[in-house]
């Protein structure tokens, strides 16, 4: 179930910027994208999965922390 949490919108444990799936576009309409389910949406794409399926996204996969230093 999808709660609202100040300005941010709770998933359960999908956080899609987290994700290595999550990309974000150059159209201003459809500004976020997520590459394992192949689409664009002005919504974070977890939502948008959740509320088409009615289960959390089962595609995320956590970024691997990049090595770089400063």
């Amino acid at each position: 179930q999808t709660q609202r949490i100040g300005n941010s919108m709770n998933t359960g444990k999908v956080t899609c910027i987290k994700c290595k799936h999550y990309f974000v576009t150059w159209d201003v309409q459809l500004p976020k994208g997520c590459k394992a389910f192949g689409f664009k949406s002005l919504m974070t794409p977890a939502i948008i999965v959740l509320r088409s399926s009615g289960q959390a996204c089962m595609k995320f996969e956590e970024k691997k922390k990049s090595s770089r230093s400063n």
